[in-house]
């Protein structure tokens, strides 16, 4: 147990600390950052890297029910041999052929796995990639697109979801004057 004297001196030297900060104007704890928006499909709102650059969208994502006719995932446009990159980091699951055009399965740690076709694979099921990294060349096998183009799919489970939503990134949030 400290003695009155020394509790008492401790308690001077916290109030003089206190006082000083608000003298000088700095605050006893830094605020709070606003918090980002919960993204609405479960993706994160960290943005990804484009697969292929120049990235031109053709064709979005339909979002429709499991079993219902639509487009799960986006098309961009990428003539034949461009060069295809992962969009974040992760492990090769598949690269093969699916019904004739060649695929590459990333799974990310984060538990999401993205789906590239048509590709002429560069890697092999096992290795790990980095955001950037080559997977491939956009293949010259039977066309997805009306042109060539590469075809970008997500999927957390067996729950189809919108690449673009990672690739814009979160759209920015706006504060009030006086906030930081």
């Amino acid at each position: 147990m400290l003695g009155s004297g020394v509790a008492a001196g401790l308690a001077s030297v916290a109030v003089a600390g206190l006082a000083t900060a608000l003298v000088v104007g700095v605050p006893a704890s830094p605020p709070a950052p606003p918090e980002a928006p919960a993204p609405r499909d479960g993706v994160s709102t960290r943005t990804w890297t484009w697969p292929v650059d120049p990235h031109r969208v053709v064709r979005t994502f339909d979002d429709v029910g499991r079993y219902e006719a639509g487009h799960r995932g986006v098309d961009l446009a990428a003539p034949v041999g461009s060069p295809v990159v992962a969009v974040a980091a992760g492990e090769v699951t598949f690269a093969g052929a699916v019904a004739g055009r060649g695929v590459v399965v990333v799974a990310h740690p984060d538990g999401l796995r993205t789906t590239y076709e048509p590709l002429d694979a560069a890697v092999r099921p096992g290795q790990t990639v980095t955001a950037g990294s080559p997977l491939g060349k956009v293949a010259a096998q039977p066309l997805h697109c009306p042109a060539a183009c590469l075809h970008l799919g997500l999927r957390r489970g067996e729950t189809y979801l919108d690449p673009l939503s990672r690739l814009r990134g979160t759209p920015p949030v706006l504060l009030p004057l006086g906030r930081p």
